[in-house]
């Protein structure tokens, strides 16, 4: 990962900081998400793919298959598009809104933690060894982890149209 991707994830997490516990619960209308279930989304998802990196890293065989096209595109261009992506109804269960901000504190170092220790080792990894993404095909141990960054850089948006919704 990037030292700017660390970096944006630390951003992420000091800026709980700046919100009350009322803040991060609020939810502003029906089918929108409070800040604390944003946070939720990305601490689920960063381990979802870092679960999927440490499964490639113990992989014995090796995966010819590739990306499909949309992952084709997002590796090339580095990142999602700008766009709000709905995912099936089977996969869009709304996220927790009732941690505190400690503990959001506390998940988001647990992300930062397993980031850091991986970012050594993680382009040692035979780049065959490939554990199957559902929208973006089979992907590798770099790939896997640098789409945790990818994650959080593309919710940048989404957080600062929760912010404005904020009553303050």
């Amino acid at each position: 990962m990037k030292l700017s991707e660390l970096k944006l994830i630390n951003s992420y997490k000091n800026e709980l900081q700046n919100f009350s516990l009322e803040q991060l619960r609020y939810i502003s209308e029906e089918g929108v998400w409070s800040i604390g279930q944003m946070y939720d989304h990305l601490i689920l998802v960063a381990h979802e793919y870092l679960d999927n990196m440490e499964k490639c890293a113990i992989l014995k065989k090796e995966q010819p298959l590739g990306k499909t096209e949309f992952g084709e595109h997002i590796y090339k261009i580095g990142g999602f598009p700008p766009i709000k992506i709905k995912l099936p109804d089977e996969l869009n269960a709304p996220p927790n809104n009732s941690d505190s901000k400690d503990d959001l504190i506390i998940r988001m170092d647990q992300v930062i933690l397993r980031l850091s220790q991986w970012e050594s080792k993680v382009d040692n990894i035979n780049t065959n060894y490939k554990v199957k993404h559902g929208g973006f095909g089979w992907l590798n141990t770099r790939e896997w982890y640098d789409l945790v960054g990818m994650h959080f850089r593309h919710h940048l948006r989404q957080k600062g149209e929760l912010e404005q919704r904020l009553v303050k």
